[in-house]
């Protein structure tokens, strides 16, 4: 008889339950989590496993490489889909969620999700450090432009490379704002070096990748922009249309149908936030400042006209990340003479 197994992923622990095809529960068991132990606990049943499934996770896609490369049918399950479908349960607790997953599987109520590749989840964490970085640079600046403020001190207009020097020259006199500025500014000192670091780190990793250069020759597209994209889509061929990127990543708008009622709404903003957001960006240089955007920017512009800036910047993101996958699936670069024809 064919059996299935959810797994309710934890730090120390997961919680793991086998079912067989008529939903019975077989066996249930706390497993520590790391591959080895997992491994043994599953291959030690004596029961065909037709799939496992784990939801989607930071510990998730670490022990979902290690049971594939075991030869177990493992799946990675969407987590907006999960947490729907185990909503109707009383109690929370993650012996019942790992019941759900395997009912889940079981059932095949799921929707699998893309395991990233080793090169991909290196280039998110060097993106990721880097915005950690940079946002509490900026925090401390905000804050000790809160700080002096509250003196009647304005730190005003200044570029990076003036701000310590504009600081100082107005705590001075001040015994305490001297102290904490110099605290302040002895932690900013040490936040700029590390960010300067990583971001020659993203330059170099970009000028390295052939996917990156590709995709930056598409208007508004820098590094930061086309390593985010790369390392969140991975592998263009797991989509069969392009079309199919945007609602992947969540730029295409809710829809609620029933009856003689059907609504259009806001974006769903599913899939990769991060994605998202650096499209906007993208989209928002190329409606807003002197660059050859060719069609996409006269695209955009009529939808900005028609339905303000606001939505035509979500829809020329949407758009572009259509146009980065298929150059990208082309291998070719963003031609301007074709986008305008």
């Amino acid at each position: 008889m064919d059996h299935y197994a959810g797994i309710d992923v934890s730090l120390e622990c997961s919680s793991v339950c086998v079912v067989d095809a008529g939903g019975k529960i077989v066996r249930e068991d706390k497993v520590a989590s790391e591959p080895e132990p997992l491994i043994a606990w599953l291959q030690a049943l004596g029961v065909k496993l037709v799939r496992i499934g784990l939801e989607a996770g930071p510990l998730s896609q670490w022990l979902y490489a290690h049971l594939q490369a075991a030869g177990l049918a493992v799946e990675l399950l969407e987590t907006r889909h999960v947490r729907a479908a185990l909503e109707a349960m009383p109690a929370k607790t993650d012996r019942n969620d790992a019941r759900g997953i395997a009912q889940l599987i079981r059932m095949g109520w799921f929707r699998p999700v893309h395991c990233k590749s080793i090169g991909a989840q290196e280039t998110r964490a060097v993106l990721t450090a880097r915005k950690l970085v940079q946002s509490k640079l900026h925090d401390i600046e905000m804050s000790l432009r809160g700080i002096l403020r509250g003196f009647g001190l304005k730190v005003g207009k200044v570029t990076r490379l003036q701000f310590a020097a504009r600081a100082e020259e107005l705590v001075c006199g001040h015994p305490t704002l001297e102290v904490v500025a110099k605290s302040l500014l002895a932690a900013r000192a040490v936040l700029l070096r590390e960010f300067k670091d990583l971001e020659r780190r993203v330059r170099l990793i970009a000028r390295g990748d052939a996917r990156a250069r590709l995709l930056t020759t598409a208007p508004g597209v820098g590094a930061v922009v086309a390593l985010t994209y790369v390392a969140a889509i991975d592998d263009p061929a797991r989509f069969k249309s392009s079309k199919r990127v945007g609602p992947y990543l969540g730029l295409t708008p809710r829809r609620y149908q029933s009856g003689e009622t059907d609504i259009s709404g806001h974006i769903t903003k599913a899939g990769d936030a991060e994605v998202r957001a650096v499209l906007y960006e993208a989209a928002h240089v190329i409606l807003t400042k002197p660059i050859k955007g060719g069609a996409l920017k006269s695209w955009g512009m009529r939808i900005a006209k028609r339905a303000g800036p606001g939505k035509a910047k979500v829809a020329l993101a949407r758009k572009l990340a259509v146009v980065l996958h298929r150059m990208w699936s082309n291998a070719t670069p963003f031609n301007f003479a074709a986008a305008a024809a």
